[in-house]
């Protein structure tokens, strides 16, 4: 190598310590922010070009180092586990906050709950059982009666709030979606524009990164690289992104828990381009919602939404009720010997919102028996102790809120497992792509020496070229 040639590799040098250092101080600037990749200058060696002809001088150094680019090091493997377990999280949170949220709403247990209404409304029974006709006891048993009627129809709106509230989160999660996929179907575009001009399009990949990421955790998906510097984000198997198109979703416009009000059609995501065709999903919190706002199943299965399920449970625990004490009221007499009436009055098309105490003083009480006398009370301690029977609207209230009591704690615990893999997920993530102060601190290290090595070979050569040219030929002046 000529003396010029080897100025020229220490320049080389020079120039890929200074670009090892603007990227080394890029990592350290971006240390804290989220979904930031770290990055590496990479180099190679700039060999000689053969030379072995007549006036070949043998061996000789090479050119000195080619900065080829800025390396992203992200882990292509790490990603699709962050995805994935995005998914599976978003998914169960959902779930577990519905069924949480639906066992608080029921209050047990506890004084306000079902069960304690239930209890009071036996025990005015028994109070009438002991004093038939008078008007205090008759006054606390209609108290408790439609204390209770209230509190089922309460805790069947409180369902009707809850369907409603998971359902407008659908709808932003769905608008979320769409601009996600939006975003990064612009970026697919600026990425490959960038990269066949040569430059560094990392940052975008960081920020196209966190956006599928999003996409996962609101409808699951996958990754697929096209090879061009863009990508194809697919959902159950569909390309919501392909390239630099986006293709748009929406949510049916389904808006009461009721399926008869909505002709028996379920919430679902339909794709924009194709209505009525509905999207597959197989994870995210889009798919959790609509999982938990499907409507009752048929039968006693319980295969439907669970918010459904509920609101199916309450009516039948309604219709029940009303069915036990009127058939038992009905068989008693009042006070003035007249047949009893129905107790409570229920809506068939909605009994646990409709129910409604119809016996509104005390000579309107079946009270007494036939055989047993108008004031014997004895059809009121019969009332008293329907629920200690065996198929009693207590048993039936406390079958459901078990079964709802263990669907909770199901989900709770899925939901947990999941969030501790997305998060193990993350970590791993983090500690393969994410910057390290003390690895940069080194680095910073390496390219300052790199650059003064580098530097003072440029030194050391310019002063031979100095001797050699400006005091060559001066000896014996």
């Amino acid at each position: 190598m000529s003396t010029f040639g080897t100025l020229n590799a220490a320049l080389s040098g020079v120039n890929a310590a200074q670009q090892g250092l603007s990227v080394t101080g890029q990592n350290i600037a971006n240390a804290n922010t989220a979904g930031y990749t770290r990055q590496r200058v990479t180099t190679s060696a700039v060999g000689e070009t053969a030379n072995v002809g007549l006036f070949s001088n043998g061996a000789r150094a090479g050119q000195g180092v080619s900065v080829d680019g800025v390396a992203r090091l992200g882990d292509t493997f790490l990603d699709a586990q962050v995805r994935s377990t995005s998914a599976s999280a978003g998914y169960t949170a959902i779930r577990s906050n519905v069924l949480t949220a639906m066992e608080d709403s029921t209050h047990e247990p506890g004084a306000n709950g079902i069960s304690a209404k239930l209890q009071t409304f036996w025990a005015g029974w028994g109070a009438m059982s002991n004093k038939p006709g008078e008007s205090g006891p008759a006054a606390t048993l209609l108290a408790a009666a439609n204390d209770l009627t209230g509190q089922i129809a309460g805790g069947y709106r409180d369902l009707e709030a809850q369907w409603s509230k998971t359902r407008a989160q659908v709808d932003g999660m769905t608008t979320d979606l769409n601009n996600a996929a939006s975003q990064v179907a612009d970026l697919n575009l600026r990425i490959r524009s960038t990269v066949a001009a040569g430059g560094s399009a990392n940052e975008m990949m960081d920020q196209r990164s966190q956006l599928t990421a999003t996409i996962a955790s609101l409808a699951g998906g996958s990754v697929r690289d096209t090879g061009d510097g863009m990508v194809d984000v697919l959902v159950g198997g569909n390309a919501i992104v392909t390239g630099g198109t986006a293709r748009g979703v929406q949510v049916t416009k389904v808006y009461a828990m009721d399926a008869s009000s909505n002709g028996g059609n379920p919430v679902r995501l339909e794709w924009n381009d194709r209505t009525g065709a509905a999207v597959p999903l197989d994870g995210g919190e889009i798919a959790g919602a609509l999982s938990v706002l499907a409507p009752a199943g048929t039968g006693s299965a319980g295969t439907g939404g669970v918010i459904a399920e509920a609101a199916k449970s309450y009516n039948a625990f309604a219709t029940d009720l009303a069915k036990q004490v009127n058939a038992a009221h009905q068989a008693g007499y009042t006070t003035g010997g007249e047949a009893g009436k129905a107790f409570f009055a229920v809506d068939p098309t909605q009994p646990a919102k409709g129910l409604a105490v119809v016996v509104t003083n005390v000579s309107e009480l079946a009270t007494g028996a036939k055989d047993g006398g108008a004031l014997s009370g004895a059809n009121a301690d019969m009332l008293s102790q329907l629920g200690a029977r065996k198929d009693s609207p207590d048993s039936g209230w406390s079958n459901f809120v078990t079964r709802l009591g263990a669907a909770s704690r199901t989900a709770q615990q899925q939901g947990n497992l999941a969030a501790a893999s997305a998060v193990n997920a993350g970590q791993l993530q983090a500690s393969s792509s994410s910057v390290s102060l003390n690895e940069e601190n080194l680095n910073l290290l390496t390219y300052q020496h790199a650059y003064q090595a580098a530097a003072r070979v440029m030194t050391a050569v310019d002063e031979m070229l100095d001797v050699l040219i400006n005091r060559t030929g001066l000896v014996g002046r």
